[in-house]
């Protein structure tokens, strides 16, 4: 299973906008940071604002920062939220379910067995999990 790269980026800009320690961020400057076109963060944080992760200020004074504490940002939740596909499988989905094995086949049953155990370390952590070595971050990513 591989992650989209939407995902990935909408970790990388919560992860960026908490190691900022309550300071505004902006779209260029994680875009630049990350090597990410400007175009893919905008809608990336219209996503995690819409949603409620980020909050978003316009003009001269504005930026984004986070919309609430790093410990209540649940990385599953997050992963949930900006993946629209878990099928795995064709015999995930009925509608493209064309296998003839499917009524009696048991890797369906696997696969979302090893999906949920997935999703239970994933929800065991936190925004502030990823992010409780700031310091070194924050070198990386230019901040200092």
């Amino acid at each position: 299973m591989r992650l989209k790269k939407y995902t990935d980026y909408a970790l990388r800009v919560l992860i960026y906008t908490a190691s900022k320690r309550g300071e505004k961020a902006s779209i260029n400057e994680i875009a630049d940071t990350f090597f990410i076109s400007t175009e893919h963060i905008r809608k990336v944080v219209h996503q995690l604002s819409v949603n409620g992760y980020i909050e978003t200020t316009r003009g001269r004074n504005g930026g984004i920062m986070l919309a609430m504490d790093p410990k209540e940002i649940n990385i599953g939740a997050v992963i949930r939220l900006m993946e629209n596909d878990f099928y795995l499988l064709d015999c995930f989905d009925s509608g493209t379910d064309h296998c003839v094995i499917t009524p009696v086949c048991q890797l369906r049953h696997v696969v979302s067995e090893a999906m949920a155990a997935f999703f239970l370390v994933l929800d065991k952590y936190t925004l502030e999990d990823l992010v409780e070595n700031s310091d070194e971050l924050r070198l990386l990513m230019d901040m200092d």
